[in-house]
């Protein structure tokens, strides 16, 4: 327990030291970079509250990155650039999106919970390419960043990275705390034998709803960091490939333990990133090496890590 603590302790001092390691090598291309990895990762400890811990195998969780992206876009395009509002409607809307969605389907099991959650997040896709006042299929700009009463400037790179790295370390601590609370006793009970956990006295039924609500409210905020990361909104926030993508993190990395996310986000877009700047055929290798990894990885990447608490 204590390597293990060690261990994810000094991958955080790593990623603090980042900014002034990549100005001191005038590489500042560094830090948009993992502030990019940073913000999926976000979005990846959020499904890994569902996928991993509750067993709802969402995809159609990139609806709320959408949703939170065009929460600040849309505000921003009637002038609106107030920060702390922005990124509260960006939470709230993800929320409500999510307490709609998670309403019919949470009542599903299987390959039907799966398509009405694709199905949802397609129903977003089209609507976010049909309304041409904000840009349609092309998206629109985001001109003005959210501001925040020069609490933070989110124009300056380096005070961006420390905020978005703030607020990964706090998600994936108030998932940890959630999911060993009795709310998590419950949720992971459910997951494991929800007939048993209906027989000692439970309805799984509020507490998988509560879950995948707070997960689409942790998404949305990653949607508004990434809208102000890119500087730009698009409807390819919501496409089903990125459900996809953020899934496979969570299990390239681990599913239902606290680091894996995280992990697996570094993993993909790192891994994705350099295959990419070698050749423009960098799928058909990234393709394998992602099999390979979950076939030799049964646990995730987390698994590397010296053992801890079970569910960490």
């Amino acid at each position: 327990m204590r390597a293990r603590a060690l261990i994810l302790a000094a991958c955080v001092l790593l990623l603090l030291a980042v900014p002034p390691l990549a100005m001191l090598f005038n590489q500042p291309y560094y830090i948009d970079l993992l502030r990019r990895v940073l913000i999926f990762a976000i979005a990846a400890v959020s499904l890994n509250l569902i996928l991993g811990y509750g067993g709802l195998v969402s995809f159609g969780h990139a609806a709320y990155l959408g949703v939170g992206g065009y929460s600040v876009g849309i505000l921003a395009f009637y002038g609106i650039h107030n920060g702390w509002l922005q990124w509260s409607l960006a939470i709230l809307a993800s929320a409500l999106v999510a307490l709609v969605i998670g309403a019919i389907s949470v009542r599903t099991r299987g390959i039907y919970f799966i398509m009405i959650t694709l199905a949802f997040t397609q129903m977003l896709y089209y609507l976010g390419v049909s309304v041409e006042e904000y840009g349609g299929d092309d998206g629109m700009r985001l001109k003005v960043k959210s501001q925040f009463s020069g609490l933070i400037d989110l124009d300056n790179p380096i005070a961006f990275y420390y905020l978005v790295l703030a607020l990964l370390l706090a998600a994936t601590y108030v998932v940890h705390r959630l999911v060993n609370s009795r709310f998590g006793l419950v949720l992971r009970a459910a997951k494991s034998n929800e007939a048993r956990t209906r027989a000692i006295g439970f309805s799984p039924y509020p507490y998988q709803l509560v879950a995948f609500v707070i997960s689409g409210a942790i998404c949305g905020l990653a949607g508004a960091l990434y809208a102000n990361h890119t500087a730009y909104i698009a409807p390819a926030f919501m496409e089903w490939t990125r459900s996809g993508e953020i899934m496979f993190m969570v299990i390239l990395g681990g599913m239902g333990t606290t680091p894996g996310p995280v992990l697996g986000a570094f993993a993909l877009l790192l891994v994705e990133d350099q295959l990419a700047g070698w050749t423009q055929h960098w799928q058909i290798i990234l393709g394998p090496l992602l099999v390979l990894s979950v076939l030799f990885f049964r646990r995730g990447l987390a698994g590397l890590l010296p053992k801890g608490r079970k569910d960490a």
